[in-house]
């Protein structure tokens, strides 16, 4: 890792303030960080606090949401507090965003050439000719056949997983040095989600760009991730490369969420696993570890009721939320581990 990130989010936390005062908190002392390059996939059920995050960064919260606390930084330069000018020069052109939804992120009375030649008109000195030149270099390079023709037609006129690649391509336009994708497969078959996974693993390598990945698909991490953070209940419970996620979960989470994959150690009847229970809704969040009430570890104990674990680095790359996981680690890792934990 570099000395300096690309980006960097520290104890973030975001939430919003209710009529009665009550500070409700949706993202809980969030610490992230993004490497040139780099794909970070941020992995958790719905409500884990991914997204929400990831607008924090952006500054696109909308009220009564609000950081509370914590810093982003992009190359070194603190976003959280920044003027919106600020903020508009670098989303788009140094920070791209590729919504879940397509059809939320495209205009239905304007022509989709239209609006991605938008896109390069703010951030980019081209005249006219140029920018439609750039339209129609963008939509071939996301494989939409007969680019130029196609530019011309409507949102509705396109099928879905065209409208995605059409957001692909507004989110690239301007070569942005982050991308931040969210969840932008889910609604499409399996077909269309590794073809698009392909535009933008050729995307960003034409570019450079880092991605943060927001998905709850295992099987897209594994494919495409270079590190992994796993939320839980606005917390980051356990980070690591794809591969100590994979071959050496430590959280109890992150091993009930592979357990869960089609095809992984399912109920001793046959049936599929899930893991118990549901996430807490954020005004109802327990005290201590929010993953408690669930929780099916061994060796659990009454302070996790209780205490709220820290992130605590097992080694280089590899940090866990769980106090009784890291000490059954201690007592059966190599003598390298124990040392690191």
């Amino acid at each position: 890792m570099t000395s300096t990130p690309l980006l960097e989010v520290t104890d973030l936390t975001v939430g919003y303030v209710t009529p009665e005062g009550e500070r409700i908190v949706l993202v809980d002392s969030v610490s992230l960080r993004l490497e040139p390059g780099e794909v970070l996939c941020l992995v958790g059920e719905s409500g884990s606090g991914k997204s929400v995050t990831m607008l924090a960064v952006l500054g696109l919260l909308t009220p009564p949401l609000t950081v509370f606390s914590g810093s982003v930084r992009f190359r070194g330069r603190e976003l959280v507090g920044a003027d919106d000018e600020t903020l508009r020069r670098l989303r788009g052109a140094e920070l791209g965003m590729i919504f879940q939804d397509p059809m939320t992120s495209l205009n239905p009375v304007r022509r989709v050439g239209v609006q991605i030649e938008r896109a390069l008109a703010v951030h980019q000195r081209l005249d006219r000719k140029a920018r439609r030149q750039r339209v129609v270099e963008l939509l071939a390079a996301v494989g939409i056949p007969q680019p130029e023709e196609r530019s011309r037609a409507y949102p509705h006129e396109w099928s879905g997983g065209m409208r995605q690649r059409a957001v692909i391509a507004m989110a690239m336009a301007n070569d942005p040095a982050v991308l931040i994708a969210d969840e932008p497969t889910t609604a499409l078959d399996v077909t269309v989600q590794a073809q698009l996974m392909q535009v933008l693993a050729e995307a960003r390598a034409r570019t450079g760009a880092a991605m943060v990945l927001i998905t709850h698909d295992l099987g897209l991490v594994a494919q495409h991730a270079d590190r992994v953070a796993i939320m839980y209940a606005g917390r980051v419970v356990e980070t690591g490369t794809v591969w100590q996620i994979f071959d050496d979960p430590a959280h109890p989470y992150t091993r009930g969420l592979q357990r869960s994959l089609l095809g992984g150690d399912g109920e001793p009847d046959g049936r599929a696993y899930a893991i118990p229970g549901s996430p807490p809704a954020p005004a109802q969040r327990p005290t201590g570890c929010g993953f408690a009430p669930r929780c099916e570890f061994p060796g659990k104990t009454a302070e996790c009721d209780t205490n709220t674990p820290a992130l605590i680095a097992l080694d280089t790359d590899h940090a866990l939320a769980c106090p009784p996981a890291r000490e059954a680690m201690r007592t059966t890792a190599p003598s390298g581990r124990q040392a690191a934990s």
